[in-house]
This record gives C-alpha cells, structure tokens and sequence, in this order.
C-alpha cells in the first residue's frame, strides 16, 4: 500500500486522471459482463417466453370456441413451432412449421406426460449426435379437453435478441461514457492550465524575472492565484523597503560614526568643535547612544526571530514589575511627557522577562514619541494596552503597522513593532493598534475582553 501511495505521488495530474479513467473502463468492462450480460440473459429467455404464451392465447381461445373440430387455427409467427400432445393415444401432432427430429420430440413427450395444470416453460438441449449444442425453449399449456398445447422455438432467435439487446446496452453506455469522459478531460484541462501558469509564475519570481499572472477564476484556484500576486505585491513591498532601510541603517550609522571620529580626532588635536571639551564629548556620547541604540534594535529583531516558548505552562512573569522597570528607565527619555499606570496588582504573562521587557519598553518608547502631553499604561488580566494623546495612525497603515521595516512618519528603524508583534505571537498573545478620539492605543490581550474598560482621560 505505502508502494502503491508513493507510485502515485510521482504521477503528474494527468497521467493520475488517465489511470483513473483506465480502471474505470476496467471496472465498467467487469459490471458488464458480470451483472449486464446475465441480466440480459435472463431478461431475453422471459422475453421469449413471453412471446410463446402470446403465440398459444389465440389458438387456445379458437380451441375453446370450436371444441368439435379438428382443424386448429393457429399463429402466424413462422419462427415458433406449434404442437399439439394428445395423452389418450401419447402422440404429438405437428400443427405448424415439421422442423423438429424425433429425438427432440421424444423428449418434449417426456415432459408433456407429466405436465400440470397452467402453463409450464422449459428448455432443451440436442445432443452431440443431433444437432450438437442446439437448444431450443417450449411452453406447455394443459387444455380444458385434456390435450396439451406445445410451443416451441430454437434460441437462435433468443441469441440473436440477445446479441442486439447487448450492442444497444453497449453502445449506449460507451456512448455515455465517452461523454463524461471527454467532459472529465476538458474539466482537468481548466485546472491544468491555470496549474500550469502558476508554476511559472512561481519559477519567474524565483529567478527574480517580470512576471504576471493572469487566472481569472472564482474557485478556490482563483483564491490560490490571487493570494499568490498579492504575496508577490507584498514581497515586492518589503524588499523596497528593506532596501530603503539598508540604506537609511547605513547612513544612520555612518553619521554618528564620522561625528564620533571627527571630534575625537579634532579633540586629540587640542580642537574643541562644540566650544568647550565637556560640550564636545557630550556630542560624543549622544552619537555614541545613538549608534549604540540602533544596533541594539537590529542585534534584537535578529535573536526575536529565533525566539522560542520554552516556559512550563501557565502564566507565572509577574508583569507588574516589568512595566515598573520599563517606566523607571524611559520616564528621563522625555521628562516633559507625564507617564500614568493603571494597573492592577499580581497580574501574570505567560513568558520570559527578557523578551516582554523589550516589547514593553518598544511600545512606550513608541507612544512617548508620539504623545502630546502623556502615556498611559493600562494592565488588567491578560491584556495590557499603552495610549498616547498624540496624533492618530494613518488608517491604511494600521494593517501593516506591525511588519518589519515599517516605519512611521517619526519612525526611526521600523523594527520595533515588529519586535513586539514577535514575542506576542511567540507567548500565545494577540496584538493590534487601534485610534481613539484623541492618540492612538497599542493593545496586546490572549483572551476576549470587552474592548471599553480601560481608563480615557
């Protein structure tokens, strides 16, 4: 079975649709000759029966209405044998149509001694000395004057009934399945195609070559199809910007480095730029900070990509105490911004410090960036929002807010975000951005919540 499984993997869709039309042939060629043949047999041999009692019922009636003469009209259907056994003398009388031998008369007398009342059929077989293989089928009628009426009629005429009964069936389903057999293949044609055109697609952008994608479907092709050129549109997207963030990484980097080397040279020099010594290194230090926290968040985004739930289950980081630590070292970032905390006591995440300290500290780095006149920090069971008063996020960038490289209109790298959004779905948690009357609020939460409780001073 794992043979036969691992066989049809390696076929390609069409040579899977062929096999399949080939064991269906298999399987209608095998219900023909195995249920349709018998059940034509069967239904020919009542047929012909049939035709035989149909023979018998106007001779059987002229019978009844002349019972005094001994000429008896009979049937005008040549092919049929009509005899009359008469038990008195144990003699058959020959109505119509002396093609019978003896022998098969003989044994046609055998069974008409023994006949009852109603009609009987029967069927006979010649042996290899007559007529070898012959077979012939008769009916027997018992009479109202003690004679029996005997019909009788060769198979060839069964045969030939049954031979025509077969090519109809025959061809008739042949013809059936043809049909559905061409509309199957005109079917798997339209998946082959579209198929087709999205696996070169696919080897277009793999070799980084113009590609379009033309599959105007409605099926779930269509949505493949569609998901792919929209994968493609974002691909395209974020390499722009990944790009642009190289760049802007680079020369981000390179200013604060040449500051850095240029006052330290010209300080070596006995050359103070920025008027004094003190003033100079502390152009220093804040291109130093700078370049220090830039690199910070680039070493970051690259370990929160391989960031794994390694934690026992349940929630056991005491959140309470990271969001202190976060407001003590990011309340001097800009004194004039006034930080609120809401929170209630012991509430727990599920998770490692570390990483939910970096995600805190991003959020609230973000909303002081962004904040008028305050941050508020709201924490309650499984959810913890940050809200600024500030200006509103863009609505078309609200889906994408949290991508890497996306950067806002004060944005500094565009990983910070990203950076949060990796540790919420690392630990089980949702995270989403939403506008208020007046700010914006970041919201991560694992369990549903009614969306209205928090604090809006």
């Amino acid at each position: 079975m794992k043979r036969f499984r691992l066989w049809v993997r390696e076929l390609s869709l069409l040579q899977q649709i062929l096999c399949i039309i080939f064991m269906f042939v298999a399987v209608f060629v095998g219900f023909l000759f195995f249920f349709i043949t018998p059940a034509i047999d069967r239904f020919s041999e009542t047929e012909i029966f049939e035709q035989l009692h149909a023979s018998q019922s106007p001779i059987i009636d002229y019978i009844n209405e002349h019972p005094s003469e001994e000429e008896v009209a009979y049937g005008l259907d040549d092919s049929i044998i009509q005899l009359m056994y008469d038990p008195k003398d144990d003699q058959i009388d020959i109505l119509r149509n002396d093609v019978l031998s003896e022998n098969i008369l003989d044994q046609i007398k055998i069974e008409a001694r023994n006949a009852k009342s109603g009609t009987q059929d029967y069927s006979l077989e010649t042996e290899a000395k007559e007529q070898p293989g012959e077979k012939y089928l008769y009916s027997i009628t018992l009479l109202k004057d003690g004679r029996e009426l005997i019909s009788v009629i060769a198979d060839t005429y069964r045969v030939s009934i049954r031979k025509s009964l077969i090519s109809g069936v025959v061809m008739m389903n042949i013809l059936v399945v043809s049909v559905l057999l061409a509309l199957l293949l005109f079917w798997v044609g339209t998946f082959i195609y579209p198929l087709q055109q999205i696996k070169n697609y696919i080897q277009k952008i793999k070799n980084d070559e113009p590609a379009t994608l033309n599959v105007k479907r409605n099926d779930e092709i269509g949505e493949v199809a569609e998901a792919l050129t929209e994968m493609e549109k974002a691909l395209q997207k974020q390499n722009r910007e990944k790009e642009e963030m190289i760049q802007n990484i680079s020369h981000d980097l390179k200013t604060p480095i040449a500051t850095i080397k240029s006052y330290s040279e010209a300080i070596k020099d006995g050359i103070y730029p920025y008027d004094t010594l003190e003033k100079s290194i502390d152009v220093i230090i804040e291109h130093a900070t700078r370049l220090e926290k830039k690199v910070k968040s680039l070493i970051i985004l690259n370990k929160m990509g391989y960031l794994l739930d390694k934690c026992e289950e349940g929630n056991h980081l005491n959140m309470n105490e990271v969001i202190a630590k976060v407001i003590l070292s990011l309340k001097v970032v800009r004194p004039e911004i006034e930080i609120i905390s809401y929170c209630e006591d012991n509430v727990l995440f599920h998770g490692e410090e570390e990483p939910w300290r970096i995600a805190v500290e991003n959020l609230i780095d973000n909303a002081l960036r962004y904040a008028s006149t305050k941050v508020t920090v709201e924490l309650k069971n499984n959810e913890l929002r940050v809200i600024n008063d500030g200006k509103r996020i863009e609505e078309d960038r609200i889906p994408t807010l949290f991508h890497p490289y996306e950067k806002g209109t004060d944005g500094q790298f565009g990983l910070g975000l990203s950076i949060v959004h990796r540790v919420c779905t690392t630990y089980g948690y949702h995270v989403e951005a939403e506008n208020l009357r007046e700010g914006a609020c970041f919201r991560i939460w694992k369990e549903p919540v009614k969306k209205e409780w928090y604090h809006k001073a």
